[in-house]
């Protein structure tokens, strides 16, 4: 029987986005005095000590606000001190438009002003982290950007910046920019943890290790997330010493890596399939990478060992280092199956490029099931089942990791992925499906994204699932 990869899910939530959240949710402070960039290591020591933020139902359901607030109380004083306040206090209150218009109404004369301009950018940084919590990144990141502007020294500041940037996969958050971070937060570990992610997403595997050991180091006294960033830094090391002897091919959007042994006809047709996919499956989701995939090829006598992958697993998507990894069995006489496990795992890789750090949050039935069904994967095997008596399992008992599952109930969770996802997509259509997985990106909960964005309950949506897939298995 053929099977899909669930590796991924199996694997230890041990990426550098996990870390991200994992260190913001741990050291996130409230309010921050406005520091030049010399004393920032003594602030950023003291917000050490604060208490962890409160966290909901498990790790995927952290709080991944990133924005720090800076102390507006001081007001310069000026003809325009009056203004000002009235300002920050419209911000405290939570009047965002209100406070944003009047932001954006001040005379030139304000901003020209070298004693009211820091203070302005601090107000546009305190709009932006009320933004952030009432109408999310999008929105805010226009007020980070105004405050950098203005005063583009400041390290808190351009920390929220970079936090924006590193949730929406803004281009603007480059080598240069994070190199100019770190610079001015020297003891931070966030901009070498963007910077390895950087340099991972070139297979500049090194580069992205030093930067890893680096963030290890300003980690403070958390033994928990060292030891968690060594275990990251051991396999991105790991990986580099192993593909080492590996040969290279590049085409527009994929680098495949293969041994040596591994002939051109090979990668060609891998190549060819992966740049179909490319095209086909981008625009049909409505989303395309934002940076070359990693293709490693491994022999299939080696992928267990090489991936730690299970006996039974045909490919897997490793969002640890962004890569696909297939087992090249057979993989010119049976052109079908080579198709069938790139197509699947590269719309892992997709997704995962997509929602970046809120793809924990997406259920792996949606998950998976999505995977089937834009690889325009028809399972064979899952039509047989259909034909069966079989117990289904409840949707949300399938949200989390499928490694308990036994072999038939992983087998009736594939068909039920396949089924719920496929029905999900006919009914209301692709852009609808986009709009779930944006309220999903955004942390709203899964009923209520459902309720929002379908008109339904997540009960109803079920309900009229396993109504369709019940009539289905008596017609055929």
């Amino acid at each position: 029987m053929y099977r899909y990869n669930i590796f991924h899910i199996l694997l230890p939530i041990a990426c550098l986005i996990g870390l991200f959240v994992v260190y913001q949710a741990w050291l996130k402070p409230t309010y921050f005095p406005t520091p030049p960039p010399g004393q920032l290591d003594a602030v950023m020591e003291g917000a050490q000590d604060a208490p962890p933020e409160p966290r909901r139902d498990g790790p995927q359901e952290l709080e991944l606000k990133q924005t720090r607030l800076i102390d507006p109380s001081v007001v310069p004083k000026t003809t325009h001190h009056e203004l000002l306040e009235t300002i920050r206090d419209e911000i405290e209150k939570g009047n965002i438009q209100t406070a944003e218009t009047k932001l954006a109404d001040l005379p030139a004369s304000i901003a020209d002003d070298n004693i009211t301009r820091p203070y302005l950018s601090i107000l546009w940084n305190n709009l932006g982290i009320q933004q952030e919590k009432h109408d999310g990144t999008v929105v805010s990141i226009k007020a980070f950007k105004k405050a950098a502007s203005l005063d583009a020294k400041n390290p808190v500041i351009l920390l929220n910046l970079a936090h924006a940037y590193w949730e929406l996969r803004d281009p603007a958050m480059t080598q240069e920019f994070l190199e100019q971070l770190v610079t001015l937060a020297p003891n931070e570990p966030f901009p070498h943890l963007a910077l390895a992610d950087l340099f991972q997403g070139r297979d500049q595997l090194g580069e992205a290790a030093q930067h890893l050991d680096h963030a290890t180091a300003r980690t403070g006294k958390d033994p928990a997330m060292q030891s968690y960033l060594r275990t990251v830094t051991a396999k991105v090391r790991g990986t580099e010493k192993s593909e080492a002897r590996l040969t290279s091919r590049d085409s527009a959007h994929f680098t495949v890596k293969f041994d040596g042994e591994a002939d051109q006809t090979t990668w060609t047709a891998v190549l060819e399939i992966l740049e179909d996919a490319y095209r086909e499956i981008g625009q049909k989701f409505g989303h395309f990478p934002s940076k070359t995939i990693v293709v490693v090829l491994h022999a299939k006598s080696t992928f267990q060992s090489a991936t730690g992958s299970p006996m039974w697993a045909d490919g897997l998507f490793d969002p640890v280092l962004g890569r696909i990894q297939v087992p090249v069995q057979a993989a010119l006489t049976d052109r079908v199956w080579l198709t069938r496990v790139l197509r699947h795992e590269f719309v892992h890789a997709l997704l995962h490029d997509q929602l970046g750090q809120a793809g924990s949050v997406v259920p792996t039935w949606l998950n998976e099931g999505l995977a089937m069904e834009l690889s325009g994967d028809r399972w064979s095997d899952l039509d047989q089942i259909k034909k069966q008596e079989f117990t289904l399992i409840p949707l949300p008992a399938l949200e989390g990791a499928w490694g308990g599952l036994s072999g038939d109930a992983a087998t009736v969770a594939y068909l039920e992925a396949n089924s719920a996802v496929h029905y999900l997509v006919d009914r209301f259509g692709m852009h609808r499906v986009q709009d779930l997985l944006a309220h999903l990106k955004a942390k709203q909960g899964l009923s209520a994204a459902m309720q929002s964005q379908l008109s339904l309950s997540y009960e109803q949506f079920q309900s009229r699932w396993v109504d369709q897939l019940q009539q289905h298995g008596k017609k055929g």
